[in-house]
Parts: C-alpha cells; sequence; structure tokens
C-alpha cells in the first residue's frame, strides 16, 4: 500500500473552512477626501478582509512593501475561554488575510509584520506554510522600551518581533541604509590628502584557511607577499597604478574606498535606538491630544526604517490593520503611494484628521524634519459597499436597494473578474476582461428585440455578458457571442452575502506599564492582580453621492 504525501504544516481548530468572500465595491466619499484629486493613494474604512479582497482585482502583484501591526492575541483578545480555541481564532483571523496579502505583493515585494512572543512562533511557521520556508528573509528583533516595567516574577520583556517574508526571495531588492554620521568621522579618513576625498580601508589579504588562490604579491617597496588574495595580481597592480593601494605601518596590504562611492549599510536584524514606544506615545499625544488611546502605536522613525530598506518613491505601500495612521503617515512623507485599511471608528476620527494634517504641512512631529517634509499630495478616501444581496421580507434573495445603476455595473463587473471601465460612448460596454470582451448589467427585462439590437452593434470578433433582473427564454441561444445570465440567481453559492465583519472582534490591548525599578515585588504583584481584576470586569462589560472604486 503506498504512502500518502505529507507535509510539514500548522494545522488547527477551523483550518480549511476560510469564507467564500464577497468581492466588494468600494465608494469615495468626496467630502472627506482630501488634497490632490488626481492622488491614488487610498484610506479605507471598513472590516480589512472584505477591503482587501475588493482590492484584489486592481492591486495583485502591484505593492512593492506590506506593513502590518496585527492585533497581538496578548491573552485577552478574544472572548473565549479555552487556550487551543483562542489560538485556534488569532490564526483563523491570520491566514486569510496573508494569503491575499501575498497575492497583493510584486514578486520583488516584501511584507513585514509586527509581532510579539505570544504569537511568533505560530505566525512564522503560518508564513512559512503561505508564502514558502525559503522566502523567509529575517526576524527583525525591535527593542521597544529602554527601561524595563517589573510586572512579572520572571523576566521583563522589551523587545518585539518583525517578521519578514518575501514574495520571491530570489527577486527581491533591499535597499541599504545611509552611513551614520558617527561611523563616517570613525572610520572615513583622509590622511595622504588624496582629491577624491574621505576613504576607509578594507583588507587584501585574505585568511590563512580561506579558499582563495595562494601566490606572491611585490608591494610598491619591493617587499614580497605570499598569501591568499582578495584579488588577482593584475587587479592588484591596477590598484597600485589608481593610488587604490595603501599599506599600513605594520605592513598590511589594503584597498581604498571612497566615501562618495559607498553602497550604504547593509540593515541588520537588531532595530536598537530607531525609536521607542515612549516616543510613538508623545507623536501621538502630540497629534491627538492626552486623551489619546493607542499606547501601542508604533513610532514613525520605526516605519521609516523599514519602508527606507524595502521600497523607494512611488511604489506602492499598504498596511491593512492602519491604527492612528502612522505607516500611511510615513508613507506619504516619504512620497510612497499608500493604501491604508481600518475597521474601527478611528479611520475618521483619528487617521483622516492625521492625514490631513500630513498633506497640509501642519504634521511638525514624527520624521517630517528628517525627511524635510513640507507638505503635498492628497489622499481619497473610501468605504465598502453594503452586501450586493440581501433578504426582502419574505426571505427571499434581492438585489440590495442600496445599489443604484452604476454601483451595480460595478459589483457585478468585479463579481465576474471584468474591469469596470464605462465607454462614455457604448453604454453595454461597462467593462471589460479582454480587449474584445465586455460586460453590461442593466435592471431591465431583456427580450429577444433588445437582443438583437445589441447583437446588432456587437462586431466582429467582440462577445458581450449580459447581467440582467430577467429575461425571455429564447434569448439564452440566440447569439453565440452574447450569454444572459440572471441576477441574483447568477450569484448563489459563489460568495457569502450579507456578512461585514471578519474581525473576530479582536482587540490589541494595552501593552505592560511603566514602573520604576525600585518597587517593591509585593507592589508589583498587587498591581498585576488588580490589573487582572479591572480586565476579567472590562470583559464582562463588554459581554453584557459616491464615486466608485
Amino acid at each position: 500500500m503506498a504512502k500518502q504525501s505529507q507535509k510539514l504544516e500548522l494545522n488547527w481548530i477551523g483550518k480549511g473552512e476560510e469564507p467564500k468572500l464577497e468581492p466588494r465595491i468600494l465608494i469615495e466619499d468626496p467630502a472627506k477626501s482630501y488634497g490632490d484629486p488626481k492622488s491614488e493613494n487610498m484610506l479605507i474604512y471598513g472590516d480589512n478582509l472584505l477591503a482587501l479582497k475588493a482590492l484584489e482585482q486592481d492591486f495583485t502583484n502591484k505593492l512593492k512593501c506590506i506593513y502590518i501591526d496585527p492585533p497581538y492575541n496578548t491573552g485577552n483578545a478574544f472572548q473565549h475561554y479555552d487556550d487551543g480555541i483562542e489560538h485556534s481564532l488569532w490564526l483563523n483571523l491570520m491566514k486569510p488575510r496573508l494569503d491575499i496579502l501575498r497575492n497583493l505583493l510584486k514578486d520583488d515585494g516584501v511584507i513585514f509584520i509586527s509581532i510579539d512572543d505570544n504569537e511568533c512562533h505560530y505566525l512564522k511557521v503560518l508564513c512559512d506554510e503561505i508564502f514558502g520556508r525559503k522566502n523567509f528573509v529575517l526576524n527583525f528583533v525591535y527593542r521597544r522600551r529602554k527601561t524595563q516595567a517589573n510586572l512579572t516574577r520572571n523576566y521583563a520583556p522589551v523587545h518585539e518581533h518583525i517578521l519578514c517574508f518575501a514574495k520571491n526571495i530570489e527577486k527581491l531588492k533591499v535597499y541599504n541604509l545611509p552611513l551614520k554620521e558617527d561611523y563616517v568621522k570613525k572610520m572615513y579618513k583622509n590622511p595622504d590628502n588624496d582629491p577624491r576625498g574621505l576613504w576607509r580601508l578594507t583588507p587584501l589579504l585574505r585568511p590563512a584557511n580561506s579558499k582563495n588562490k595562494e601566490f606572491d604579491l611585490t608591494m610598491p617597496n619591493g617587499r614580497v607577499i605570499k598569501g591568499r588574495w582578495s584579488c588577482s595580481e593584475k587587479t592588484f597592480n591596477r590598484y597600485i597604478n589608481e593610488n587604490l593601494l595603501y599599506v599600513t605601518e605594520t605592513g598590511s596590504p589594503n584597498k581604498k574606498i571612497f566615501l562618495n562611492e559607498n553602497i550604504g549599510q547593509i540593515p541588520n536584524s537588531w532595530l536598537e535606538d530607531i525609536a521607542t514606544s515612549e516616543e510613538a506615545a508623545t507623536e501621538i499625544e502630540t497629534i491627538f491630544g492626552s486623551n489619546a488611546a493607542f499606547e501601542y502605536a508604533k513610532p514613525e522613525h520605526l516605519i521609516k526604517h523599514i519602508f527606507s530598506i524595502s521600497s523607494q518613491e512611488n511604489d506602492w505601500v499598504l498596511d491593512s490593520f492602519l491604527g492612528s495612521g502612522t505607516s500611511a503617515a510615513v508613507a506619504h512623507k516619504m512620497k510612497r503611494k499608500w493604501i491604508g485599511i481600518e475597521l474601527g471608528e478611528h479611520a475618521t476620527t483619528h487617521c483622516l484628521p492625521r492625514l490631513k494634517k500630513v498633506v497640509s504641512g501642519d504634521d511638525k512631529g514624527g520624521i517630517t524634519k528628517t525627511v524635510t517634509w513640507q507638505g503635498g499630495g492628497g489622499f481619497k478616501f473610501y468605504s465598502l459597499a453594503p452586501s450586493l444581496i440581501q433578504k426582502d421580507k419574505y426571505g427571499n434573495d434581492i438585489i440590495n436597494p442600496e445599489y443604484n445603476a452604476n454601483m451595480l455595473a460595478a459589483a457585478m463587473a468585479k463579481q465576474e473578474g471584468f474591469h469596470y471601465s464605462p465607454n462614455e460612448g457604448i453604454y453595454w460596454k461597462q467593462g471589460y476582461s479582454t480587449e474584445r470582451d465586455y460586460i453590461y448589467t442593466t435592471t431591465q427585462f431583456i427580450t429577444v428585440e433588445v437582443l438583437d439590437r445589441l447583437a446588432e452593434e456587437i462586431q466582429p470578433g467582440e462577445s458581450l455578458l449580459i447581467c440582467c433582473k430577467g429575461f425571455m427564454a429564447e434569448c439564452r441561444t440566440r447569439h453565440g457571442n452574447i450569454t444572459i445570465k440572471k441576477i441574483p440567481q447568477m450569484l448563489y453559492g459563489r460568495c457569502e452575502f450579507g456578512k461585514d465583519d471578519y474581525s473576530l472582534n479582536i482587540i490589541n490591548l494595552p501593552h505592560d506599564e511603566e514602573y520604576s525599578e525600585e518597587d517593591s515585588f509585593i507592589e508589583e504583584l498587587s498591581e498585576i492582580k488588580r490589573e487582572n481584576n479591572k480586565n476579567k470586569q472590562e470583559d464582562e462589560n463588554q459581554s453584557s453621492l459616491f464615486k466608485i472604486k
């Protein structure tokens, strides 16, 4: 009996039962859009899973960098008791989102995911499965606080993780960081007054156990050195002729590397002295006031670091857990094209006013001075359209009456995989899948006469899909280049209608609060007990017209 093929994977309750998502259309609210009307930047208010599905058709293989800061599942994020179920719910939250996020990435794109120890290792295995283990780039360790809180009996966490995966690691492009000023002062000199400017040294002689070829080289002073070299004899002589060779006082031969030809610093995994949670809190308070409720926001300089090593100006970046709007603000100041998605009401109470300040040049904090941002650009504000199909009072499926003709045409185009692009001169060319394949959605009853008139206008080689509320039986096979389908019957079983929230009621709870190291252990344990009781009580309380994109 042949063995079944096996593979290493992570299993959990509910895996493989991902929802069939309705591909919603996005509705622009011009009253909330701001700045340059030609801007492509998008602030989307709505469930982020449905919003990602809405973006999938137009943005697959378009994004250079994705950064997300999802809920960390800190222990009370789910209103369930069983820990196994809790982890399963968190994984069920993440998997369908990561599946779509991967689709949105360009082949040379990369995703960064902030996480802490609660779910980091589950997330790593999940991402191995979705992106491929070979496409794991690095686990960045971010030191989020300089001080520590003595709230545990064991060890004090002061770091978080940022997992990094590529869409295709063979095509991944990493952008080096500028050299730090103190490093330049320490390493770059010009003792021989070379007119080419400051330089540093790189050794030419390799270790004795190196695999480089061993041979003799003659120094400018006539001294012969036998060794393993990082260059050929011909290249070595060129260094001498071009005044690139520098022999130290100890007789070690080196090559000059000039400051004006440096390629920058390769990013490393230890993110310290970039910015801290305390700085992020100060940024939030400066923008929103002392009552701002984002104690776990990320500092702008951290996001700047991520975008700097993974993208360039005009690249598309996305954050589907936008929170207070930090990623979009940083992307805008760095002249990236951006998409931000936020479900909570702070999409309008926090993200919207913050990004308006960025556009108008009134945001003076964060990375503003570092990147010399003075304002400009703009963004469009979108909401998800309501579900296309709903029940009437008799329990029958009907087209949502909130849909006007344009919305219905756009929604059906997306449902059928067509690009919604109404032709100004030909009313029935509302969208296309190829250059000669079109879609037409109408609420009128299609008769043979109507169909024949359409057939007369269709050019040889063109084809048309008609979506309508009803049609005569004779229409079904009357013309070979016209397919006709009835709404909503044509949509049955295709996706899940009528559901607007896939968030699973997950929230990010605040991290540990600041305590001095002098606090006594008894006081710390008492504070833990009070905090747990408070969280338990809060949990119990919690239980008791537009443009179309």
